[in-house]
């Protein structure tokens, strides 16, 4: 998705940019993991495979997607970019009978920063921006029932289990953005420092020269 090209995102822990080649090489070495194939429901892919993903994820319109860096480490330049990547939060708007429905999915893929907040802040800022930004008004996660984890962490978000999946072995969890969640959402997120990801890398960059 395009709209979100030259936009980062820059919370407590979390800054979110988009998903760019530079950051393939690092995705794809996350991605041999047998443990994040089976969480993701994906296949491994060659990183030729991984490179035109990437270019497809960027152009369709249905996607929305950005890497999760550790905000402290790239901004105090003790990092590069890639280096501080920690997982990926996506959006998919697949339901063309219901455009403000989104899917959300969140992956922390460096184990060292799980159950840190990593990923409820990255969640937190792409609903807030899928609210905004895309016009959603419901936003369903589709997890393994075995990721109890996640499963709570949705559940901690205001998201209500509506269905489960016996034969993928999944839950549904959604939750409708009314008033109140909207109110809710917006103070969960007033934090959030809206930038431009292009004026940011030249920042870092010649902050490391």
């Amino acid at each position: 998705m395009r709209i979100n090209q030259n936009t980062a995102l820059e919370g407590k822990k979390v800054t979110l940019v988009p998903y760019t080649s530079a950051h393939v090489q690092r995705y794809h070495e996350w991605m041999k993991s047998e443990e994040l194939q089976h969480l993701t429901a994906s296949e491994p892919l060659s990183l030729e495979q991984e490179y035109q993903m990437q270019c497809s994820w960027r152009e369709d319109a249905d996607k929305c997607t950005f890497i999760i860096l550790d905000r402290e480490k790239w901004s105090r330049q003790s990092a590069t970019e890639e280096d501080s990547m920690v997982g990926d939060v996506n959006l998919f708007l697949t339901d063309p009978e219901d455009p403000a429905l989104g899917e959300i999915e969140v992956m922390i893929a460096d184990p060292s920063y799980r159950g840190r907040g990593f990923g409820k802040e990255a969640t937190l800022i792409m609903m807030s921006y899928g609210m905004t930004q895309l016009g959603l008004l419901t936003f369903e996660a589709k997890i393994g029932l075995e990721n109890k984890a996640s499963i709570g962490m949705f559940k901690k978000l205001h998201f209500k289990e509506v269905g489960v999946n016996s034969v993928f072995h999944e839950v549904t969890l959604r939750l409708r953005v009314d008033e109140q969640e909207r109110g809710w959402l917006l103070e969960q997120t007033s934090h959030v420092d809206e930038k431009n990801y292009d004026v940011m890398k030249l920042q870092n960059q010649a902050c490391n020269s």
